[in-house]
């Protein structure tokens, strides 16, 4: 069964923040389509990084944190009227002289402050005193920088950030063997808890989709610039929907998106890991957690079946460009631990060819059922309710209050 993970849309990054206090730990998935020596990053990070504090991390934890907060469906059977039996049943739901370089890189006010090789990736660390130099050094040195990023490589120079900057060391790649660009995970102290957009969106051609998965010890996490939304969740569905998935929820999400004006952060799943009610995967295992930089684990015993406690997820989507996200993502953690998750209910009717005095009654709800599930699809969707009926094979109710109905007309 479909998921509601990353793979439903195009141009979609993935970025894992462990925080606690000012230490930061952040994992980035490259979503690049291509010829790997094309492949390059600038990354504007708030303090130096020294080479330790450089990683390459596994795929599997970013895929494993999407199936396991990803919205997913709830499905329930119901009961014979003239029996009574229950089924509930919960499924995931389916997301380049070195002292004349030095001379050159001086001139241009850039410093490299750190060179290394970690994995698969040759990465540098940058300083600048100022825009213009950084991107004469940056397109000297083969970085294809668009037009219009002088202004945001200043506002970050401006706020004394370095640069993180990264391409793919292909010799290093064949060596190991990964046919995939694997996440960089970088560790570091810094009270801005946030994360950098503008830059990617200087040469973007269209919106583009964002999902970050925050992990943190007291509970979940919102941004602070801008506004941070519940998805619409817990609502009764056509059963149809069950194959139309995909479909329904990039037409919902895109609802949500035109409704808010693209100018809002969705929230989608926010959960204590030690548990998960229903589960769309399995939890995350405590050295999952370790390897994705969950450094407190260690102070407390582990939950049931080995999970770690004191780990709260939150999964914010943001669709973005530079018109309506002119600011980075700033970000804080609340001690609200209220259990969310964008959640979706099918009912299934009861089908069979039985007669007692408890069918007409239920035929009747049904119907009723049926409408409201209709209704709430083209709600959240936009969708054609004309349409919706006719997948769904039921026609619309007689709406006419009863004094509507006594003259016939």
């Amino acid at each position: 069964m479909a998921k509601a993970d990353t793979k439903l849309f195009n141009k979609a990054s993935q970025v894992a923040l462990v925080r606690l206090d000012d230490k930061t730990v952040m994992t980035m998935a490259n979503d690049f389509r291509g010829d790997p020596k094309e492949f390059a990053i600038v990354i504007p990070v708030p303090t130096f990084l020294e080479r330790d504090q450089i990683h390459v991390g596994d795929k599997a934890l970013l895929d494993h944190l999407d199936a396991y907060s990803a919205p997913r469906l709830v499905e329930y059977f119901d009961e014979d009227p003239c029996a009574p039996r229950v089924y509930d049943r919960a499924m995931p739901m389916a997301v380049g002289a070195a002292a004349s370089k030095m001379a050159r890189e001086k001139s241009l006010g850039v410093t490299v402050e750190a060179r290394y090789t970690i994995g698969e990736y040759d990465i540098l660390i940058l300083s600048a005193k100022e825009s213009t130099g950084l991107e004469t050094w940056l397109t000297q040195n083969g970085y294809r920088i668009p037009p219009g990023a002088s202004a945001v490589l200043g506002s970050y120079i401006k706020q004394g950030m370095r640069f993180f900057v990264a391409r793919v060391n292909l010799k290093e790649q064949a060596k190991l063997g990964f046919q995939y660009l694997r996440p960089l995970q970088v560790a570091y102290e810094s009270p801005k808890f946030m994360l950098p957009i503008r830059l990617g969106t200087v040469n973007a051609d269209g919106p583009q989709e964002l999902f970050v998965y925050a992990l943190t010890r007291k509970g979940r996490v919102e941004t602070t610039n801008y506004r941070t939304v519940r998805l619409p969740s817990g609502m009764d569905l056509p059963v149809y929907v069950k194959s139309k998935f995909p479909d329904f929820y990039k037409a919902m999400f895109a609802e949500q998106v035109r409704r808010e004006d693209m100018r809002s952060v969705f929230l989608e799943y926010a959960w204590d890991t030690a548990w998960c009610d229903p589960c769309a995967a399995d939890p995350l295992s405590r050295d999952e957690l370790r390897q994705l930089g969950v450094f407190w684990l260690g102070e407390g015993a582990p939950g049931p079946q080995g999970q770690a406690q004191e780990v709260f997820l939150t999964r914010l989507h943001v669709r973005y460009d530079a018109a309506h996200f002119p600011e980075d993502l700033a970000f804080q953690e609340t001690g609200d631990r209220q259990n969310f998750q964008a959640r979706y209910v099918l009912r299934h009717p009861w089908k069979e060819a039985k007669s007692c005095p408890a069918v007409d009654p239920y035929r009747k709800e049904l119907a009723r059922r049926q409408e409201n599930e209709a209704q709430a699809l083209a709600t959240l969707t936009g969708w054609r309710i004309e349409d919706i009926r006719r997948s769904m094979g039921v026609t619309a109710l007689d709406e006419k209050k009863w004094w509507q109905k006594l003259w016939g007309d």
